[in-house]
């Protein structure tokens, strides 16, 4: 045998194992995505916008189809009841009852709030996908509350066109449920936290019904996301989701 085979193996097996964990990776955030979106979702939920001097609260409703649609409906308080938010394919669209207004949200409004929350336009209608603008690697694997997870670096693509420099993502490797989400900017600081906490069945799947959206360098703010019920896979057309639609539904 040449001298050399050895080291050539191993080059192979290193080559061989490093691009089967991407897969796995990407395979791990596949799985958890559908999990949690199914082919159809309609969701009921309210957010808390917790400040050091004082809290908001509001409440809504979401429609979901794969990863192109989605509208979500403000029901209160009364105030901004009625406002609807809009994903269609890569167009975002906000409609404003107040004015009877539909504005097209352009790429660079993304990274700004969502209705005053610590949320962002682009975490709250998903225009970025971390299964398609991302590579995926497994790192070391870390407990959560008592669960073992995958812990999955996200980089996005160099021509993506995503907000997030990074995202670390831990998903519970039993139930396959998104526990925390580091998000860091372009030059690499933690700007944001979300933790999946108080776990329970939603739809009939095992899920965290509570999300916390937590500004790293903000102490005292935090945005607070609680799903109050899910159904999953009820036929909804894609007519459903278009910009006539959003200045009727309720």
């Amino acid at each position: 045998m040449n001298r050399s085979t050895p080291f050539v193996l191993l080059l192979l097996a290193l080559v061989v194992g490093i691009t089967a964990a991407a897969q796995d990776a990407k395979e791990i955030i596949v799985t958890s995505n559908n999990k949690l979106r199914g082919n159809t979702s309609y969701s009921e939920m309210s957010l808390k916008i917790v400040r050091p001097s004082w809290t908001r609260e509001m409440k809504m409703k979401n429609w979901a189809k794969g990863d192109s649609y989605a509208m979500v409906v403000i029901t209160y308080p009364a105030k901004e009841k009625g406002i609807v938010f809009l994903k269609r394919d890569k167009e975002i669209w906000n409609w404003i009852p107040s004015i009877e207004r539909n504005i097209k949200l352009p790429p660079s409004m993304m990274m700004q709030s969502w209705m005053g929350t610590d949320f962002t336009n682009d975490d709250l209608v998903k225009e970025s996908s971390v299964i398609d603008d991302y590579t995926h690697k497994l790192l070391v694997d870390s407990t959560i509350e008592g669960r073992i997870c995958w812990k999955i670096e996200l980089i996005p693509l160099p021509d993506a066109a995503v907000v997030w420099g990074k995202l670390l993502i831990w998903i519970d490797q039993k139930d396959y449920m998104q526990l925390r989400t580091e998000f860091y900017d372009e030059d690499g600081y933690l700007v944001n936290i979300m933790r999946g906490t108080n776990v329970k069945m939603l739809g009939g799947k095992l899920l965290p019904s509570r999300m916390e959206m937590i500004p790293v360098e903000e102490e005292g703010k935090m945005t607070i996301m609680e799903y109050h019920s899910i159904e999953f896979d009820t036929p909804i057309e894609d007519n459903f989701f278009t910009t006539q639609k959003m200045k009727r539904i309720r």
